[in-house]
């Protein structure tokens, strides 16, 4: 028995700004972080920048404050400054962002039911550019 996918609603130019549902959820997440930022911050409530940093990994201190300074101003995550010293500020999801986190739990999902093969399929992407950047003389 074959499974049916689930019917996303169709993709119409309805809404104003944007061709459509789809359209407007990517540029709210828009760009490599702001997923994972929402991810981390949905599992377990209120995180400091430091333990956001380090979860992370690889961002650099620059992108992670443009990215969670848009996701603020977007009403996805709410910065809490307690206005001690030393400084203390915490980042936690706002109803809109824990809704958007709860829509990014099938992809995580599928990324780690097809892990194996994305990394082959990255592997191959990979082996493939390397291929492309030796000189034709080798």
């Amino acid at each position: 028995m074959s499974k049916t996918p689930p019917q996303a609603p169709p993709c119409t130019p309805t809404l104003p700004g944007f061709t459509c549902g789809l359209d407007a959820t990517l540029r709210v997440v828009a760009g490599k972080w702001k997923p994972l930022i929402l991810y981390f911050l949905a599992q377990g409530g209120p995180t400091r920048y430091g333990e956001l940093r380090r979860a992370m990994r690889d961002v650099s201190d620059k992108m992670l404050i443009q990215q969670l300074k848009e996701l603020t101003a977007d009403g996805l995550v709410k910065r809490t400054d307690y206005r001690e010293v030393p400084p203390r500020v915490d980042y936690a999801l706002t109803p809109l962002g824990e809704s958007l986190a709860q829509a990014l739990v099938p992809l995580c999902t599928w990324g780690t039911d097809n892990l194996a093969e994305v990394t082959r399929v990255f592997a191959r992407r990979e082996a493939s550019a390397s291929r492309e950047e030796r000189p034709a003389s080798e």
